[in-house]
């Protein structure tokens, strides 16, 4: 397929009245249709319980479909799994999985610069949902991986029809079945839109504003579990943006992240493969040097930073190493082998204690010097 040549930006943006009044308009409906129905019908909980499974399922095929699989290719997905993500991220009413991959691309590709759709530097605003009142009028390349997608380029061509119909038809259609057609459009159409679309937009606008940077400072990215309880998962953003390949946001096992366990769960039965995972010392390297360069900035020693980041790289070599031994002992076990395999596991015991000593004594050193660097600022 040829590729679309790329035009300078005309001065005069134009503004894009159909976003502009879906975006003021939505959560007024959400609102008056909900305030409506509860006048009139009084609370009732199967509407919220409706509510409250739909919008995650929309959201998830946000999250794992249109970003993980989509935009960033961290897994591969059977045509069934992929289906269902663009129907029901059609329902999100945030456009096709196409535009969305592509924005997201150049979001990453030219962060926090003018090639950036959402930009921060413009303003929490305009990172939140400013952006889409204007109409972009540049021409960008499509992304051949995406141009050669059967599915994604029809679900790109039937967009509005899948977002209508499934998003706001079907739940009203639903609804009627059993005498609440207009629950159905209240809670599970719009509301469930509004909700789905604003948890998205908070990880342009909020994960961009507030929140740690623990393993890179190159960009305004940021994580924050508040976040990622609303985002499913996607609040870990400061994560995502050093290793954007990787399927996890939260890749510790106690993070908040659906969207991985989803995927972990499609992998189990079939349906999701050749998940991307960035290695654990690779993750630790690069927190460990964020930490190496704040703690410098606080006045830290290097030489003393310098023997602390040895010795944990030491412990941690000397632990992968251990490990690897033994699975492989344990995997070619013999009778003369048992004691030796027994004498290793005791030794890969004392490996890992070892490797979490030297983790935590950099801790310490780290929180030692961020406490002395508060009390400077407190004196300044």
């Amino acid at each position: 397929m040829a590729h679309i040549v790329e035009t300078p930006s005309p001065k005069i943006k134009k503004l894009n009245w159909v976003n502009i009044g879906w975006l003021f308009g939505s959560p007024i409906a959400a609102v008056a249709l909900v305030t409506y129905h509860m006048l009139h019908h009084g609370f009732q909980p199967w509407a919220w319980i409706a509510f409250a499974v739909t919008w995650p399922l929309t959201a998830i095929s946000i999250t794992a479909g249109y970003h993980r699989l989509i935009a960033h290719r961290s897994y591969s997905a059977n045509p069934f799994l992929k289906f269902c993500y663009l129907v029901l991220g059609a329902a999100a009413f945030e456009g096709s999985a196409l535009e969305w991959a592509t924005d997201h691309r150049r979001h990453h590709r030219e962060v926090d610069t003018d090639g950036d759709p959402y930009n921060i530097n413009q303003g929490f605003f305009y990172a939140h949902m400013g952006w889409l009142f204007w109409k972009d009028q540049r021409n960008y390349p499509i992304p051949p991986d995406l141009a050669n997608d059967r599915l994604i380029m029809w679900q790109d061509k039937y967009f509005v029809p899948l977002a209508i119909g499934v998003g706001l038809l079907l739940p009203c259609f639903i609804g009627s079945l059993f005498g609440q057609g207009l629950a159905g459009f209240a809670y599970v159409g719009f509301m469930r839109v509004v909700f789905c679309q604003h948890s998205t937009f908070l990880i342009n606008s909020a994960c961009h504003y507030v929140g740690r940077q623990p393993y890179n400072l190159k960009n305004t990215a940021r994580d924050s579990f508040l976040m990622a309880f609303f985002a499913c998962g996607e609040g870990y953003h400061n994560f995502h943006h050093r290793f954007q390949t990787d399927y996890r946001n939260g890749f510790r096992w106690y993070h908040w992240d659906p969207a991985k366990w989803v995927i972990r769960l499609a992998s189990y039965m079939g349906w999701a493969y050749d998940l991307k995972r960035v290695p654990y010392p690779v993750i630790l390297k690069a927190k460990m040097q964020i930490d190496h360069v704040r703690m410098v900035e606080r006045g830290a020693p290097v030489e003393r930073l310098q023997v602390l980041n040895q010795r944990v790289e030491e412990a941690q070599l000397k632990w992968r190493a251990m490990k690897e031994d033994y699975r492989r002992l344990k995997a070619n076990v013999q009778a003369n082998s048992r004691r030796r395999l027994v004498n290793l596991k005791a030794e890969l015991k004392v490996a890992r204690l070892e490797f979490k000593m030297s983790c935590a004594q950099w801790v310490a050193y780290g929180k030692t010097y961020k406490a002395a660097g508060a009390y400077s600022r407190g004196l300044a």
